[in-house]
């Protein structure tokens, strides 16, 4: 038996989320090193989710980062700046498992999504061999395309007061995955920027765990804490980011130099 690794990645995340479960990982919007994904694998995470909105990196630095999580055994997953598929062909053919698409407010906009993330009959992905996502190997392009299809997680960002009022029309697109509640631009659309026990945003929040148990399709969200996390899953949450990497780093050491200089009155 050959001890070669196969041309294709499997995507465990999607297999598991499909399956009924959870999935548990971190954005990342600033700390692009050989070490971030060996050191979100060793915290446990599942996944990293590379921003390109938010972050101002461009494709090499995607590329870089996208390997680096291979070889740390995460699966690795990018938010891309818009839905168009000249931003999303080249990060799936730099070995992305999954794509974030922001601002999606229209079935048809889903359906663009998941056309540029697979190949066909089931999308229009350009067919380009040889290269990173399936590991510079050659052989027949078929079976690739199969398995890239079974490979890639489609997640559509539901984050306006649009997209809210489509939830249900977005979550039945054939061939999406993953719905993504994006919280401050959708509290912003309402016209109730950050204020997240308003009313009109916890309707909308809600109306889009309905859609989402209608279809039977996972809803993903990022929280803050490991607490917070506890809380989404319950409300039916499961796919979580347990915050964005700056966020971590930031509110850790704010509270261990809290404790530090805390000191107290000197013992007599």
């Amino acid at each position: 038996m050959s001890s070669e690794a196969p041309a294709m990645r499997a995507n465990p995340v999607r297999e598991k989320l499909r399956a009924g479960g959870n999935a548990f990982g971190v954005m990342a919007l600033e700390f692009f090193t050989p070490g971030l994904a060996p050191v979100l694998a060793a915290a446990g995470a599942e996944f990293v989710l590379l921003d390109m909105e938010h972050s101002g990196i461009a494709i090499d630095t995607v590329k870089a980062q996208i390997a680096y999580a291979h070889g740390a055994g995460i699966v690795p997953m990018v938010r891309v700046t818009a839905c168009a598929y000249h931003l999303i062909a080249p990060v799936l053919d730099a070995g992305a498992l999954g794509i974030m698409a922001p601002m999606i407010e229209t079935r048809e906009q889903a359906q663009s999504l998941v056309a540029a993330c697979r190949y066909r009959p089931e999308g229009r992905r350009g067919l380009g061999f040889g290269v990173s996502h399936d590991r510079y190997t050659g052989g027949a392009a078929r079976p690739k395309m199969q398995a890239a299809n079974e490979a890639i997680l489609t997640i559509a960002l539901i984050e306006s007061a649009r997209g809210v009022e489509n939830a249900e029309a977005i979550l039945a697109t054939p061939g999406l995955d993953l719905a993504w509640l994006g919280h401050y631009d959708l509290s912003d659309s309402l016209g109730c920027a950050e204020q997240f026990n308003d009313p009109r945003y916890l309707a909308a929040e809600q109306r889009l765990l309905t859609a989402a148990a209608a279809a039977g399709k996972p809803l993903g969200w990022l929280v803050p804490t490991g607490e917070a996390a506890r809380l989404a899953l319950r409300r039916g949450f499961r796919c979580i980011c347990i915050g964005h990497e700056v966020a971590v780093l930031r509110d850790a050491l704010a509270q261990e130099f809290a404790n530090a200089r805390n000191v107290g009155p000197a013992t007599p």
